[in-house]
Parts: structure tokens; C-alpha cells; sequence
């Protein structure tokens, strides 16, 4: 495996002296900043995956493979160092001619997924090279941010999917999955090669190299984790890189990046101990795949659409074959539309060259719009709960039982509570100390009082911002011989959702401050003052905690997280809906267990940790890209249209009983305000692994389909051509959002009547279906034919009527069923927005 040593010393103190230069002159017009340039030419991706547009002939068989008969379009290849070279000298001259004789700074020569550039100027030179007829866009960065024990038998992987697949043991063998994150901790066993007695052989295809530095020396990649880079040249040239903080290498110095990719593919059989607490054993969902990991983001700023792309171009010119991406962008994309931004229309290069995109729909739910994922080309994954749970509570002496959270150890049995704020030594006040009750130090307090009893402590606003710390307060504890530690929520702490916290010893965290005031309400009353003094001269309030180790688990999951982005899609700024269906499904994302960077800081709770249980879109979407290699390991052809149709198609619309799977309506209290899911919350459903691996027929889409509907925006012209180096009247026609050849159909406005079609290739042996549908409410809706036999690698084309049957301006659902003789089943969820009925008289 090839490796590069990296003299990031040097390269930052050359970034901050030139940036110091660049940057003296504080006024608007001479302030620099970084801008993405595109060129008109076509990036080398448009020509290596021009033979999966609609010039090869494609048909399907019963294997699910792909038969191309590829046109002659060249030689360029995904490692042509020659042409990769010529870009970049291309790019360099055209800078030099440009600003000959002015001071500027290129950070990255897009090569793969765009021909382009990112450079340090001032707003005056980015607007000369605006000018040049070479030149197609240019673009200020912006910010993005981040947005397992049990679910792959939840899943039903270890009877189901795996079992497709030849077992565990070659779960996703051959397959490739590129991490755009935070890094990786390439010691943990989740990522080693010699765990396991099948081998790991690496695709030739894969080109990647392992960058070799102080805190990634060398053999820190092997044959599962493959690749490893990182970039932040435009966080670098900001001034806010600390290399001691953010590790200028591959290192994950955050624990996100460790998480999410452990889930997707961490090895299978690695024990979970955290806190000396064992919960069981680790699995990614494709525990064979191979790693390759491109850091672009960074536990103090988060990270930046420059170093991203540059990332995903290194990616797909690596040759990884499935790209995951737990990061969202911090603000809507400004401009036409949503899908026009450099991040997303790299990944449009990048499906183009068969790489099939995750990305997480954000944690900004459950308000509608909120979705952070735009296009139609990435799948979008929101978050759902699985089955297991932890939950402890504590018994007080009134017999009262209160809920709470903690992986915690219980009490063998009753102890007397003291409230910290009446265990003070006689140097200490609430006076001089207002956050002593926080118990984030031992030598306030007298430990005469202490020693032997339950130490109530608060837990207010200041744990959340990290001020104060969960850990802090067990170690006072431990100092003054607690027999444990019991956290009331203060009660301005409002909504707060908190995640089970390892506890080393007996110990529960009450998080809803109705609940904590029952606490202090008994432990109050049970208080004996002096008549005179008011003094306490007894302390009578006693309880037992019950612990939080074991799991336990609920037949109403899943169900959609509160915190979870939702639809409907936005197109632009003006929330306009575009005719894309968003999320395209859920997956599990809240407390799951993954590993941990040894040195990650995201979560002080699990700092030093070597898994850690983490909730978000950030964990659902691994575990989709992980499936995703199963799928694209049992259909090697499978473009990334394909795997997406076999994931959607077959979601789950039930939860564990039956019954409709629910979504969370609120922050606070979200499981007193929640309600059947909508596609909007769910897209097509909760992921279903096994049945992806066999979906009987599927939607694909092309290139050209996309490039038809960017071409469909009103407008849109001139920014697809600055973006793909394409014309739009290279297109006979052009269509919207619902012509898409998708699995869901979205219809935003009705305007009486409109006719959709869906186009379906049979990838199983020959097959009767039956079609059903429920409508929309206001609408009725016709699918024709309502019956036919297809043949295996056929087309099959669908016809759906509708038509407006009252005035609506609220979304309605409504969901199309194909029912196969041969058990296939195909779910297609149908919305529609706006209904206009116009009646005649």
C-alpha cells in the first residue's frame, strides 16, 4: 500500500504567513476569502461515467447484473496521473495569467468530480476570474457541520441479509466505503485486518494512499481500513486550524468519524466495555468491507465546502464505491435553486461514475422543511429508534419511583440522599459558589456528611454547553466516598433530551424537571431543623437506585426521532417545494453503540472511551451506506439508481407490532406528541436489509435524467452549464421532479389533473404483479395497468392518473403497492401538496 509522508508543519506556518499577508488590509474590498472556481471544461468523471448514460445499451437479468455494451468515449481513467497533472497545470496558468503579479493562494485542483479550483483571493480578483471565458462559476465557501451493538439483529442481518451474502465473515467483501468525516483512530480493533481468519483482499481498482504523519505513522492503514487523507486548506487559510487540537492528518481527534464508520463497516464480535460495563459486542453492517477515509471535518470549527469537495474528489478518483456523508451544510444553499451548490454537484459527478451517495437528512426536525439533504442523486436517511433502550430509576423511601437515565451500576440497597448544597464545608456558601450544587469539585464539601449516601447534585445548563461535566461530579463523589450520585434537572434546563451517560458507579440523572421536583419535593419534607437555628439536624430522605446496565427493549419501535430533518424538500430560499421526496427513508440513528477515537473529545461523557453511544442522523446514515454495500456486493452492476430503488422500494411501513410506525412531533416531551409517520417524516420507510437484497424490480435513473430536470428549473441554463460544462439544448426535452424516474411520487401542486409515469426493470425470474393503491386525500388516482407480467430483465412502464377532488392547501399521502405472485412486494409512497379544483358551471 503506497504512502506519502506529509510535512504539516511546514505547510501551515507557510498558509499562516501568506494568509497574514493576504489578509493585512482589513476593508471588504481586500479582505480575502475563499472562493470555489469552476471551469467550463468537463471534470474527468463526465468522461469516465458517460458509459452509464443512455448511449449503452442496457438490459437486466435474473443475476441483478447489468449487461453494458459501452460506447468508445476515450481512455481516461479514474488514476490517470497524466491528466490529472494537466489540469492542475492548466488551473495554475490560468491563475498566473489572471492576477499576473498578484498575490493569491490555490488551496486544491479539482480534477475528478469538477474541473476547478479553490483559491484564496480578494472579493476584486474573484471577480476578474468571474470574467474569463474559461471560467464557468465562482463560489464563496460556507461551513458544514456533522449532523453498534444491537441493530444489526434488529435489522435481522446475522438470519437475513448476511446469510445473502455468504455470513458475517464476507459481509460487503470487495466493496469500498469512502468516510467524508471526521477522521478515524486507525488502533481500534473495530478496523483491524487480523481479527479475522478470511482474508481482506483489496480491490485492484482502489488507488488510495495512507498518509503517513506523527499521530498516523506508518502502518496505521492495512488491508481493511485502505485509504486515508485529510483536508483543511480552507480552514487553514481562515486561521482557526489548531493542528495540536484538530490533528493535521487522518487522525480523528472528534470520535464522530471513529463512530459512523465502525457502523457502517466495523469489524463483527468486538466486546463493548465502556465504564468497565460490558454491553455486548460490536458489528458494522458490512463487517467485510474495506475503508477508505477522507477527513474534511474538525471537532473546533466543523469544517468547509472547499475541503469537502476536495475530499469527494479524491474520493471517487480513488475508485471507492459507495461515499458516506454524516455532514450537512450550516444554512440553506443560497441561489437558483438548492441542488446548485459545489457539494452537491460534485456528487452528481460522482453518482455519474457509479458511486453510490448516503447522506445524513440533518438534526434540525421535526419542523417541516427542515431537510438538509437536497437532490434527488443522494439518498437522504433521517433517524429512527431501534428496539433496545437502557433506563434506570430510583425508589424513594415514599415508595415513589422516578425514571431516569444512567449506565449505571445500582445500590445494593436503601442509603440516606444529601443534597450537596446542604453538605458544604464551613470556607463554603452558596454565596460565594452559586454552581457548587453542580458538584464539580471535592474540596467545597464535608465529607464527613457525605461518606456513605447518596450525593444529590444539579445538572443544569452548564453540563450542556460542557462547563460542567457528568464526570467531574462522579470524581467529587468518589473523593468524598458517595455510595453514589443522583442528578435533578434544573428547571430552567426545558425539553432537554439527554443520552444514557456511563456512570462508573451507582448513579441516575433525572431529566425531566417535573420529575426532579417529586425528588426535592421528598427529600425536603423529610428534613428535621433546629426550632431555633433552623439548622438540619437530621437528613431522612432515603432511596435505592436500580441501575441502567441491562437493556430493554420496546415493540413500538421504530419510530422517527424527534430531532430528525423533514420534508417536504425545499428548492430554494423561498421554501418552494421541489417535486423530490425527502428523506428517502429512516434508518437507526438514536443511542447506538460504536467505536470511539482514543483521544475523541465530541462527548466529554465518553472521553478516553473506546466506543461510545451517540444519537443523530449522523448514525443513520451509515448504517444505510453499510447495507448499500451489501446490495452492491451481491448486484456488482448495480448503478447507484438501482441500489437506492432496492432500498426504497422494500422499506418497512410497520413497526415491531404492526401497528403504523409514529413520528416524534415535538422537542420536549416527544413521546406525549407524536403521530403515524408521513413520507415526509419517513420517506419511503423504515430501511428493510434483507428485502433489499431482493427487491424484484427497480427504478433507474440516469445522468441525463438528472441532467434533464436541472435543465427543467426555470433559469437554469447557464448554472448547469457553469456546473457540468453542459448545455441544456444538448436535451430534446426537459421534465420536473415527478417525471424522475423514482420510487415515490411528489406532486407540490395539482393544478387539476396530471399524468406521471414510472418506468420498472424486473431483475428477478419472470413475475405476475397486481397493483393497489390508497389515494391522496382530495384526489383520485388511477394506475394503469392494474395487472401485467413482466419477464426477467424486462421494462415495465406505469401510468398514474390523478386528479384534484376538492381545493387543498394541505399535503395529503397516498401510497402505490405492487404485489408480485412470487412474494416481491414494491412501495411507492405518493404525496401531493396543493390541490386546485376548478368547477365548472
Amino acid at each position: 500500500m503506497e504512502s506519502i509522508y506529509w510535512a504539516h508543519l511546514v505547510v501551515v506556518l507557510c498558509l499562516g504567513t501568506f494568509v497574514s499577508c493576504l489578509c493585512q488590509n482589513d476593508s471588504d474590498a481586500n479582505f480575502s476569502a475563499v472562493y470555489i472556481v469552476t471551469l467550463r471544461q468537463a471534470s474527468a468523471a463526465h468522461y469516465y461515467g458517460e458509459l452509464t448514460r443512455d448511449g449503452a445499451s442496457l438490459k437486466y437479468g435474473s443475476s441483478g447484473r447489468l449487461n453494458i455494451h459501452k460506447p468508445r468515449f476515450g481512455n481516461i481513467s479514474r488514476t490517470d496521473r497524466r491528466y490529472n497533472s494537466y489540469i492542475a497545470r492548466v488551473h495554475d496558468s490560468l491563475l498566473r495569467r489572471v492576477l499576473r503579479g498578484e498575490q493569491y493562494l490555490k488551496l486544491y485542483s479539482y480534477r475528478y468530480v469538477i474541473n476547478g479550483f479553490a483559491v484564496l483571493v480578494t472579493p476584486g480578483q474573484a471577480e476578474k476570474l468571474s470574467r474569463r471565458r474559461e471560467v464557468a462559476n465562482v463560489v464563496l465557501d460556507f461551513s458544514v457541520r456533522t449532523a453498534t451493538t444491537h441493530t444489526p439483529q434488529f435489522l435481522g442481518l446475522p438470519h437475513g441479509a448476511w446469510t445473502e451474502v455468504g455470513g458475517f465473515e464476507s459481509a460487503g467483501e470487495g466493496i469500498v466505503i469512502g468516510f467524508v468525516d471526521t477522521g478515524i483512530d486507525p488502533t481500534h480493533p473495530s478496523f483491524a485486518d487480523n481479527i479475522c481468519e478470511h482474508p481482506y483482499p483489496v480491490p485492484a481498482r482502489f488507488s488510495g494512499i495512507c498518509e503517513v504523519t506523527r499521530d498516523f505513522p506508518s502502518g496505521s492503514c492495512n488491508r481493511k481500513l485502505i485509504g486515508a487523507r485529510h483536508f483543511a486548506a480552507s480552514a487553514i487559510t481562515r486561521g482557526i486550524f489548531n493542528a495540536t487540537q484538530d490533528y493535521a492528518s487522518p487522525f480523528d481527534g472528534d470520535g464522530h468519524g471513529t463512530h459512523t464508520a465502525s457502523v457502517a463497516a466495523g469489524n463483527h464480535g468486538i466486546p463493548v466495555v465502556v465504564a468497565g460495563h460490558h454491553f455486548g459486542n460490536a458489528s458494522g453492517m458490512a463487517p467485510h468491507s474495506h475503508i477508505a477515509v477522507y477527513k474534511a471535518l474538525y471537532k473546533s470549527f466543523g469544517g468547509f465546502a472547499a475541503d469537502v469537495v476536495a475530499a469527494i474528489d479524491q474520493a471517487a478518483q480513488d475508485g471507492v464505491d459507495i461515499i458516506s456523508l454524516s455532514i450537512t451544510p450550516n444554512r440553506r444553499p443560497p441561489g437558483l435553486a438548492t441542488f446548485f451548490n459545489p457539494i452537491d454537484m460534485a456528487l452528481l459527478s460522482a453518482v455519474k461514475a457509479g458511486i453510490f451517495v448516503v447522506q445524513a437528512a440533518g438534526n434540525t426536525g421535526p419542523s417541516p422543511k427542515s431537510m438538509s439533504s437536497f437532490s434527488p442523486w443522494i439518498f437522504t436517511v433521517g433517524a429512527a429508534s431501534h428496539d433496545r433502550g437502557y433506563s434506570n430509576s430510583i425508589i424513594l423511601g415514599n415508595n415513589v419511583t422516578i425514571h431516569g437515565v444512567g449506565l449505571a451500576p445500582g445500590t445494593d440497597t436503601t442509603y440516606k440522599l444529601i443534597s450537596a448544597i446542604h453538605a458544604l464545608n464551613n470556607e463554603t456558601s452558596v454565596a460565594s459558589d452559586m454552581y457548587v450544587g453542580e458538584c464539580q469539585g471535592s474540596s467545597s464539601f464535608n465529607q464527613d456528611l457525605v461518606q456513605g449516601n447518596l450525593l444529590i447534585c444539579s445538572y443544569s445548563i452548564r453540563f450542556v454547553l460542557g462547563l460542567s461535566t457528568v464526570k467531574q461530579a462522579l470524581q467529587t463523589a468518589k473523593n468524598l466516598s458517595a455510595a453514589g450520585v443522583v442528578f435533578y434537572m434544573d428547571p430552567f434546563v426545558i425539553g432537554f433530551q439527554l443520552n444514557p451517560v456511563p456512570l462508573k458507579m451507582p448513579g441516575i440523572i433525572i431529566p425531566s424537571p417535573d420529575d426532579s421536583k417529586i425528588l426535592l419535593q421528598y427529600y425536603n419534607s423529610s428534613l428535621e431543623r433546629d426550632g431555633l437555628t433552623k439548622k438540619i439536624i437530621r437528613y431522612g430522605a432515603v432511596a435505592r437506585i436500580v441501575g441502567g446496565l441491562k437493556a430493554n427493549y420496546s415493540n413500538s419501535a421504530p419510530k422517527v426521532m424527534y430531532y430528525s430533518a423533514r420534508g417536504p424538500d425545499p428548492e430554494d430560499n423561498f421554501l418552494e417545494d421541489a417535486d423530490i421526496m425527502k428523506p428517502n427513508l429512516v434508518a437507526p440513528g438514536n443511542f447506538i453503540w460504536a467505536a470511539w477515537s482514543s483521544l475523541g473529545t465530541d462527548s466529554v461523557e465518553f472521553q478516553g472511551e473506546s466506543f461510545a453511544m451517540m444519537s443523530g442522523t449522523s448514525m443513520a446514515a451509515p448504517h444505510v451506506a453499510g447495507l448499500a454495500a451489501l446490495i452492491k456486493q451481491k448486484f456488482p452492476s448495480f448503478s447507484p439508481s438501482a441500489i437506492a430503488s432496492a432500498l426504497s422500494t422494500t422499506a418497512s411501513l410497520c413497526n415491531k407490532t404492526g401497528g403504523p410506525i409514529m413520528a416524534q412531533r415535538a422537542y420536549a416531551n416527544p413521546d406525549l406528541n407524536q403521530s403515524p409517520a408521513t413520507p415526509f417524516d419517513m420517506g419511503s420507510g423504515f430501511v428493510n436489509a434483507t428485502a433489499a437484497l431482493d427487491p424484484g424490480l427497480i427504478f433507474y435513473s440516469s445522468y441525463d435524467d438528472y441532467m434533464q430536470f436541472l435543465c427543467g428549473i426555470n433559469g437554469s441554463a447557464p448554472v448547469v452549464l457553469n456546473y457540468t460544462g453542459q448545455n441544456c439544448w444538448v436535451y430534446n426535452s426537459t421534465i420536473n421532479g415527478a417525471d424522475l424516474n423514482l420510487p415515490s411520487i411528489v406532486i407540490s401542486k395539482l393544478n387539476q389533473s396530471t399524468t406521471v409515469q414510472r418506468s420498472v426493470i424486473n431483475i428477478a425470474g419472470n413475475e405476475t404483479y397486481n397493483v393497489g393503491w390508497s389515494p391522496p386525500s382530495g384526489v383520485s388516482v388511477k394506475v394503469v395497468p392494474t395487472r401485467f407480467t413482466i419477464a426477467s430483465g424486462e421494462r415495465q412502464v406505469l401510468s398514474v392518473y390523478l386528479n384534484a377532488t376538492m381545493n387543498s392547501s394541505v399535503a395529503s399521502f397516498g401510497r402505490i403497492r405492487l404485489f408480485g405472485n412470487q412474494g416481491h412486494s414494491v412501495n411507492i409512497p405518493l404525496s401531493v401538496g396543493v390541490q386546485i379544483l376548478i368547477k365548472h358551471y
